[in-house]
């Protein structure tokens, strides 16, 4: 039976979040044998972070991210960055001046990027403790620093039960 494209942007919307939650939390980028498995990671708040080495504010989400890892890991908090140059040498450049201070998967061929409908670069989605995403977010921009700081720290400290220590 054939089913028409999904066309509205409200209805893709609300199919990613389920899509994401129900596609089998393991996948593997092409040719690098990289694998995102999020299942491994039950009962913790994860980031996947997609970026590339082109990317101007990737520059600057980096060390938030690395701040965000080191601050909130020993809380359950994992970064995952998921980069998708078609050279990992061009990858391999960026990390020399902007080091990540967290696991950093390649997606050369776009299979990964294309599963989470990447719209832009840098796009990040939270993962509540239970695997669901909670958090979609797309750019990076310092004025949201603290907003997005503070929804990691309400699902760290759902999945401990207990309140937030900020």
């Amino acid at each position: 039976m054939h089913r028409p494209p999904i066309r509205s942007v409200a209805l893709r919307r609300l199919l990613l979040p389920l899509a994401l939650a129900c596609f089998a939390l393991t996948a593997v980028a092409a040719d690098t044998g990289d694998s995102l498995d999020l299942e491994r990671f039950r009962g913790k708040v994860v980031v996947v972070d997609f970026w590339a080495s082109w990317c101007a504010p990737c520059r600057h989400s980096f060390p938030w991210l690395n701040d965000m890892q080191t601050k909130y890991g020993p809380r359950g908090l994992v970064v995952i960055g998921v980069n998708v140059d078609r050279e990992r040498g061009e990858a391999e450049r960026f990390l020399e001046g902007t080091p990540a201070g967290f696991q950093i998967l390649y997606d050369p061929d776009g299979e990964l990027a294309a599963r989470y409908e990447v719209p832009g670069m840098p796009s990040s989605y939270v993962f509540a403790p239970d695997g669901k995403l909670a958090g979609r977010h797309i750019g990076f921009r310092k004025a949201t620093q603290a907003e997005r700081e503070a929804e990691l720290v309400r699902l760290l400290a759902a999945s401990t039960g207990a309140g937030s220590t900020r």
